[in-house]
């Protein structure tokens, strides 16, 4: 699933570098369209991220939460 949500992520990015290349960014239509195709492809990159917290591999982001949430066996009996 991490695979193909990286895929689909990319996709719409390999768009957006089209309607730039094209020279199609100025108009309203490839304004319109880059927009979605970037808000596909946040969607897409949210899911990544989501699915690499699940896995265990962003611990570094809950590093806080793990330091604070130990409390000395002592604390805890009194």
């Amino acid at each position: 699933m991490l695979l193909l949500s990286i895929l689909l992520a990319l996709i719409p990015l390999a768009g957006v570098a089209w309607i730039v290349i094209a020279k199609a960014l100025t108009s309203v239509d490839g304004l319109f369209m880059s927009l979605i195709l970037l808000t596909l492809s946040g969607v897409f990159l949210l899911n990544v991220v989501f699915e690499m917290d699940a896995r265990g591999w962003l611990a570094f982001l809950h590093k806080d939460k793990a330091a604070t949430s130990k409390v000395p066996p002592a604390a805890k009996a009194g």
